[in-house]
């Protein structure tokens, strides 16, 4: 790819991103504008920008890199992102809307009268936003390496300066235009070259991706392995080495290997003649992408529970996101924020439709990344690959342009949604000093943390680490959201006994199997994929202690769920969050 087009296009978003931010900073003139953009953000406008922070580098990068190494099951992948929507829909958007809310916090403490709830609340928006926060910044840097072979830290300290820089100036009023035109730029940037590489796959005669058999090199390639694997052969395999392969070193030497497992070292060059089999990478404990495999079969081949966990969690996490949550504060009022939803399914549903393509081509023509862990990169190094020349540079840096939107996007509205909490209620100041000053430093932090936990954790497939914010997400908030909206029973020892079990043992469960403790078999799998049993518990938690705690029951509940539930011109309520601002 050429380096030139590649960082004139980056750049461009870049100072697109800024000039659009500004505009929202000349028209933010109140507190209210800062948060929640006065409430006056119409359908139109707010879905587009719901989807532009949504679509993150999981959906612009990860799901094409897990179609390419795991094949057609990942494709629920997107399938559960879209269709969470439509249980925000359903469930929570109005109601939610109506609450008169800035933060999920607000509404918690709203909801129950419970200041310890919306504490507890605000720790949970912290870490879920944070742990989306990290595979941005980090499949930043994976794409200015592959755009520059700038390290790996430049593109999240690049992308944590913008966002840092445009909430701060701006608010929920700059993010929004920001946002929106953001979703569509990455839009166009995966369908303009999709169109080309489909033209090009067809007129190659290249054959179909196959996802039932190993992947077959076309020409003749030489792979680098970064990080120390184990890969599998089922028959021998005749390549270059030049590093080490089963603790013995090699300078350029042709060996066979013999079927079975072989250990390569980290920095180990493998060169394949055209026609090789690609080797398997086969995971273990201390591989830092073998945590992922039971959907596919990799360790125990529960396939049919991990898909479940999938769908559980990518369907009931939407609604608890704190970066989605905060944008249908936006709007007017609740018949806005359904129809936001409505639209919003559509502009992610179209969105969708792109990823798989470009993983399944990435099988064809680059599935040696499966191999080196690179495999979220597939998506930028195609049209390289297929097209070349001018014209695969000139859709590269398209590509690259909206894959470093997605990253600015998602990161704006994250960041916007943790800095609030951290406003509000962990950062230690005065009450009336909550405004946009203290705001403002509040968003630092918010960028902060995850940067520089992003510097020294191992890199994880980006799908894949967003999975965990959704997991998390669909055993905490999920169960908050549905029991506080639609059960008169919920009591605040319910509600933070809920959130406490379900989010914390779900968080537990995969930092665990992160962290290579979940032994193999059943227990792998259900640690691996907790939301079947971490969202029942969740609600079952939530339900079981508020029945045992009749008498906590907040005695504002009644006029609370009717302004939830009613329209607006019938309550003629106030927010109440507007009222104290």
């Amino acid at each position: 790819m050429n380096q030139t087009y590649a960082v004139a296009a980056v750049t461009s978003v870049v100072l697109a991103t800024v000039l659009i931010g500004a505009l929202g900073l000349r028209i933010s003139r109140t507190t209210s504008d800062f948060y929640v953009a006065s409430r006056t953000v119409r359908p139109a406008l707010n879905a587009a920008a719901i989807s532009g922070e949504y679509l993150s580098a999981a959906s612009f990068l990860g799901i094409a890199g897990l179609v390419l190494v795991q094949g057609p099951a990942m494709l629920w992948y997107p399938v559960g992102y879209t269709a969470g929507y439509l249980v925000l829909l359903v469930l929570v958007a109005a109601p939610l809307r109506r609450s008169g809310a800035y933060t999920l916090s607000d509404f918690a403490e709203a909801r129950l009268e419970s200041r310890r709830a919306r504490r507890l609340a605000s720790l949970l928006v912290v870490g879920i936003g944070w742990l989306y926060l990290l595979p941005q910044l980090q499949g930043a840097g994976l794409t200015l390496e592959i755009l520059t072979g700038a390290p790996d830290w430049v593109g999240g300290l690049l992308v944590a300066l913008v966002v840092t820089g445009t909430v701060a100036a701006g608010g929920m009023r700059s993010i929004t235009f920001v946002q929106a035109f953001q979703y569509w730029l990455k839009l166009t940037a995966l369908l303009v070259p999709a169109l080309f590489l489909l033209a090009a796959w067809y007129g190659d005669g290249a054959p179909r991706a196959r996802f039932d058999a190993p992947a077959v090199l076309r020409d003749h390639t030489v792979v680098r392995i970064a990080d120390t694997v184990r890969i599998g052969l089922a028959a021998p395999l005749t390549v270059t080495v030049t590093g080490s392969v089963d603790s013995v070193a090699y300078t350029g030497r042709t060996v066979t290997l013999a079927p079975g497992a072989h250990h390569v070292l980290g920095g180990t060059s493998l060169a394949f003649a055209p026609g090789s089999t690609l080797p398997e990478r086969a995971a273990d404990g201390s591989d830092p992408l073998g945590w992922s495999q039971p959907l596919a079969g990799g360790r125990d081949g529960h396939q049919l529970y991990a898909t479940y966990g999938l769908i559980l969690a990518t369907f009931l996490g939407t609604m608890g996101l704190p970066h989605v949550a905060v944008r249908f504060y936006t709007s007017p009022h609740g018949r806005a924020a359904r129809r936001t939803t409505l639209v919003v399914l559509g502009l992610v549903g179209a969105f969708y439709l792109l990823p798989g393509l470009y993983g399944a081509l990435g099988r064809i023509y680059a599935p040696e990344l499966a191999l080196t862990g690179s495999a979220d990169a597939a998506v930028l190094v195609l049209p390289d690959r297929i097209l070349g020349g001018l014209l695969g540079d000139l859709l590269g840096a398209l590509l690259a342009a909206g894959a470093f939107a997605a990253f600015l996007s998602t990161a704006s509205g994250l960041t916007m949604s943790v800095a609030g909490v951290l406003t509000q209620d962990v950062l230690p100041s005065r009450a009336s000093s909550r405004g946009v000053r203290h705001f403002r430093l509040a968003t630092l932090l918010a960028t902060a943390v995850p940067l520089a936990v992003g510097v020294v954790a191992s890199k994880v497939p980006v799908a894949d680490a967003v999975g965990l914010a959704f997991a998390v997400s669909a055993s905490s908030f999920c169960p908050l959201l549905v029991l506080g909206i639609w059960w008169r029973r919920l009591t605040p020892p319910g509600a933070m006994a809920g959130l406490l079990l379900g989010g914390g043992s779900a968080l537990a469960a995969v930092m665990a199997t992160r962290a290579g403790l979940a032994p193999e078999g059943w227990a792998h799998t259900l640690m691996a994929w907790p939301a079947v049993w971490s969202v029942p518990l969740g609600f079952l938690t939530m339900v079981l202690v508020s029945l045992a705690t009749p008498r906590r029951i907040p005695p504002g509940t009644p006029a609370i769920l009717a302004r939830l539930h009613l329209p607006e011109e019938i309550t003629g309520a106030a927010p109440a969050q507007e009222a104290r601002r």
